[in-house]
């Protein structure tokens, strides 16, 4: 992944950027959340222009390693205060990273009201209004971006909880049936989203777990290897797929590793009843 899509709000124009030797080795939260320690300043008001979102796909992301697709979304989280990262599967991170792009830098702020949102395909970046999307949710905006765009997009969006600028807003894309269910949900991203005046991002790309690597064949073994080992583990082969997420409560409990009021504590007492 080569290039940097940088998106300026206030001017309502987009640039690639060639990556910079600091940040060839990282990738997903590493990305986001450098890039936000180098570009956003500290007491910025985390709604206001000197706040930026990063998008950013894992460094494994649209190729045939097994969980690799991961979208990260940075920013100054309204929440908190502080560098946040939540991140999301579905398809989107693949598309990006089929078409080389490491990041999306979204800065400024526009000085009118009216939303926008961007088409990114193998040929450019182009913004466009996105007035008739206001005000819908998540499932309505990314069934219409794919009924006028195709089925095959990917679309990242926000509902009308982030146009609001509510503090609990997530980050939304869709997964590879279409619906838009995959959240990046954590630290009020969607706020920040919903600030740059950005309602959504639909990424046309035909390729999906064609990224290029550079040796295919150790690539492809060591894919296999790991996946054997995710399959082969009784938690990640057999508990996650007949019981799902929530297998892992009293596991993390155990561990000592569950968010506990505001993470003071790593244990939960009442894990076991949820």
């Amino acid at each position: 992944m080569s290039k940097i899509i940088r998106v300026n709000m206030t001017q309502k124009e987009v640039k690639f950027e060639e990556v910079a030797d600091k940040y060839t080795s990282l990738g997903g939260r590493a990305l986001t959340s450098q890039l936000i320690a180098d570009e956003v300043p500290a007491t910025c008001d985390a709604l206001g222009p000197f706040n930026k979102l990063v998008i950013a796909p894992g460094l494994l992301s649209g190729t045939s390693a097994p969980s690799s697709g991961r979208l990260s979304v940075g920013g100054k989280s309204p929440l908190t205060g502080g560098i946040k990262e939540a991140n999301a599967g579905g398809i989107t991170s693949q598309k990006l990273a089929n078409l080389g792009i490491k990041a999306i830098i979204i800065e400024g702020k526009p000085a009118d009201q009216e939303f926008a949102m961007l088409k990114i395909t193998p040929d450019g970046v182009e913004m466009l209004p996105a007035g008739d999307l206001a005000g819908k949710g998540t499932y309505e905006v990314t069934a219409t971006c794919r009924q006028h765009y195709g089925e095959k997009v990917a679309v990242i969006t926000i509902g009308p909880a982030g146009e609001m600028l509510m503090q609990s807003a997530g980050v939304t894309n869709n997964d590879s049936d279409g619906n838009s269910s995959r959240y990046a949900g954590r630290g009020g991203l969607g706020a920040v989203m919903g600030s740059k005046g950005l309602k959504a991002i639909v990424i046309d790309c035909p390729k999906t777990f064609d990224a290029p690597v550079a040796d295919p064949e150790r690539f492809k073994a060591a894919a296999k290897k790991f996946a054997k080992i995710l399959l082969d583990h009784p938690v990640c082969g057999q508990g996650l797929p007949a019981y799902g997420t929530n297998v892992l409560m009293n596991i993390i409990n155990e561990a000592g590793t569950i968010p506990t009021r505001n993470f003071r504590f790593g244990r939960f007492d009442k894990a076991a009843e949820v």
